[in-house]
């Protein structure tokens, strides 16, 4: 779809991934999934994915957007194909988030464990993460703008929690 401003806009379901040029704006809606925003600033492309769980077992035939441990690999790939090194990207991460009162502050809350998964992965591969908004609770709304890099996060926690200030990256 294309925006009043001549951007293409893409919006990402969960599970879904998306690889684009300068033109292109992805949006998401966040719960306890998470999204990582990986952009290169020299050649201004970029990517997000939206993921739901951390990994799945068992042998992997395609990979699947769902599993952060696979759109990690997706991005990998993406990345090979566009003739870069995915060290050159700067990465973004966010959400993560509680959904439910009853699982605020819960040790191991599916977002908890998406945002551990995501964070711990991208580190490990020699990421340097420059900026995150995850944890808490309630959902964001994440705007990447491939063009310039910018990731803007708003985040609206659960009604009894603390309410946090939005991450701007």
């Amino acid at each position: 779809m294309e925006h009043k401003d001549g951007q293409f806009e893409v919006f990402l379901q969960p599970g879904e991934y998306y690889f684009g040029d300068r033109d292109t704006r992805i949006r998401t809606l966040l719960g306890s999934c998470v999204s990582f925003t990986a952009w290169h600033p020299k050649l201004r492309i970029g990517a997000m994915c939206h993921y739901m769980l951390p990994g799945r077992r068992g042998r992997i035939a395609d990979l699947d957007g769902r599993y952060g441990d696979e759109a990690v690999l997706w991005f990998f790939m993406e990345a090979a194909k566009h003739g870069t090194n995915p060290e050159d990207y700067e990465i973004k991460i966010f959400g993560g988030g509680d959904m439910f009162d009853r699982v605020v502050g819960a040790k191991h809350s599916i977002g908890k464990l998406n945002a551990i998964l995501g964070l711990d992965m991208l580190q490990a591969l020699g990421h340097r993460i420059v900026a995150r908004h995850v944890g808490g609770s309630g959902h964001r709304h994440i705007v990447f703008d491939i063009g310039t890099g910018d990731v803007w996060c708003r985040h609206v926690p659960l009604k009894n929690d603390k309410p946090e200030k939005a991450a701007i990256a």
